[in-house]
């Protein structure tokens, strides 16, 4: 693999390179768990079941969006 600064967009959503920004970042990692999960059960509290699945939609895009944001914004 090539180094994560020359990955391109597409490159930085792969399983092998999201598992190594998640090692290398454990608390991004924490943080992405916490969303994975309190986030359909606000969605359900805020507005009901659309709200619950709009939580688990929003869940899994931040999952696999943080590592190139992160990335592209250099935080």
């Amino acid at each position: 693999m090539s180094d994560s600064s020359s990955l391109s967009f597409s490159e930085s959503l792969t399983a092998h390179n999201r598992r190594k920004f998640y090692e290398r970042h454990r608390s991004f990692a924490v943080l992405i768990i916490l969303i994975l999960f309190l986030a359909p059960f606000a969605g359900l509290y805020v507005t009901g079941l659309l709200g619950s699945m709009v939580g688990v939609v929003l869940s899994v895009i931040a999952y696999y969006l943080v590592p190139p944001l992160r990335r592209m914004f250099g935080c």
